[in-house]
């Protein structure tokens, strides 16, 4: 399994040293199920009906390097062997940055977070809310 440092150094950047000394040789676990990585929720395409990928949608081979998902202070970047991306979705929530399909699975990589595992199949990268004085995207 692979770890942060061989995730970061896939994507050719680098975690903060605390994230780093703390997580860096541990394996990042592959898992199915929803995760949320700071201001990033990721969840199986099949279980997000609110999502769907525009037909004629453009896909876009995934490179070694990865691909910034959502873009800020810190980018979250989406690696994946073999894995294709496509920004062409339509949601009625307005919070999905686009759909990959993985089926060797995929890494989402953060400074601050480090990398999270995605099991092979499809899922629905989106941008996460929150409800303040007003509704708002999570910002980090």
């Amino acid at each position: 399994m692979p770890t942060l440092i061989d995730i970061s150094a896939q994507v050719g950047r680098t975690c903060y040293d605390h994230v780093a000394a703390a997580l860096g040789d541990a394996d990042i676990p592959i898992l199915d199920g929803p995760q949320s990585q700071g201001d990033v929720r990721v969840r199986a395409a099949d279980v997000t009906p609110s999502v769907t990928v525009r037909r004629g949608a453009v896909w876009a081979p995934i490179p070694a390097s990865g691909v910034v998902v959502v873009a800020g202070q810190h980018d979250h970047v989406l690696a994946g062997a073999d894995a294709i991306w496509t920004t062409d979705v339509a949601d009625v929530h307005g919070l999905a940055v686009g759909v990959v399909d993985a089926p060797h699975g995929a890494f989402l990589w953060h400074a601050e977070h480090g990398a999270t595992g995605l099991a092979p199949g499809r899922w629905v990268v989106r941008r996460q809310r929150e409800q303040a004085e007003v509704q708002r995207l999570v910002a980090d």
